[in-house]
């Protein structure tokens, strides 16, 4: 049967010795044959695949110009946050296809890409995405509409006569 410690003393007679020192592991980046980083983003319904690779800041989505295919600057602002978190606007080429949702959810499914793609370039960056939130999922969807309703929660007016 195992010892029973009933002191301090005790446990620290109960302790393996110390072995060597452990190293902390650094991480590698993680990249393909053509020096590319990549990553998925996901928001709502939407999904981005996102490669990214050193450059000049040439952006495609689908294909496209970043500036055509997201109109609206509030979108474009969204996608571009990573890159003034850790002022590296210009530095990236980056090529994404995105698929499925609207263009918000496209916008925020690229984002989330952009920024699991730089981890996967640069390990050392992931402290200051993952503190600005960049890292985790927005996993907030579109409530379903239930029967009796008229919306998801709305239901039809009431009428006592």
């Amino acid at each position: 049967m195992a010892e029973t410690a009933r002191s301090f003393a005790d446990l620290a007679r109960l302790r393996p010795a110390a072995a060597e020192p452990v190293e902390l592991e650094r991480k590698e980046p993680k990249l393909d044959a053509l020096g590319r980083a990549y990553a998925t983003g996901r928001r709502k319904s939407a999904v981005a695949r996102v490669w990214l690779k050193p450059g000049t800041g040439r952006f495609l989505v689908n294909g496209r110009e970043m500036s055509a295919y997201f109109a609206r600057p509030t979108l474009q602002m969204i996608i571009n946050q990573a890159f003034d978190v850790l002022d590296r606007r210009a530095q990236y080429d980056i090529f994404c296809t995105v698929k499925g949702g609207g263009l918000s959810g496209q916008a925020g499914a690229v984002r989330h890409g952009i920024s699991r793609a730089l981890v996967n370039f640069d390990p050392t960056l992931r402290p200051i995405l993952k503190s600005n939130g960049f890292l985790t999922r927005d996993d907030r969807v579109v409530e379903r509409k239930k029967y009796g309703k008229r919306k998801a929660r709305r239901s039809f007016q009431f009428s006592k006569r």
